[in-house]
């Protein structure tokens, strides 16, 4: 088992920037990928950013250029550092760990992009 707690989530103006942290139970990296995803309402949850088992990352279009993804696998937390932020990025954003047919997912934290 892999718990996952996410926080940083808040209300912030278009334009501006949040840092979500994710703190893992366990390693976030090597065997398996660790990231970020998002579900806004109405819509499928979908892939935000994520590092691979070889340590590279991957971004979705939407939002390659203005999230960054890090890790600190010393202190076991993964960062999703998000600017120039847009209502769209509007949605609940979770921490996700995948570990060969195993998914674990942290309870999510409320992003909300609105002026």
């Amino acid at each position: 088992q892999v718990q996952l707690v996410e926080s940083g989530g808040g209300l912030v103006q278009p334009g501006g920037s949040l840092r979500l942290s994710c703190a893992a139970s366990a390693s976030i990296f090597g065997f398996g990928y660790m990231g970020w995803y998002r579900q806004a309402p109405g819509k499928e949850r979908e892939l935000v950013a994520r590092f691979t088992s070889g340590g590279s990352t991957i971004y979705a279009d939407s939002v390659r250029g203005r999230f960054t993804i890090s890790g600190d696998n010393a202190r076991r937390v993964v960062y999703l550092q998000m600017n120039s932020l847009e209502p769209e990025d509007t949605a609940v954003y979770y921490c996700n760990r995948k570990l060969g047919v195993h998914d674990y997912w942290g309870q999510g934290t409320q992003v909300t992009v609105s002026s």
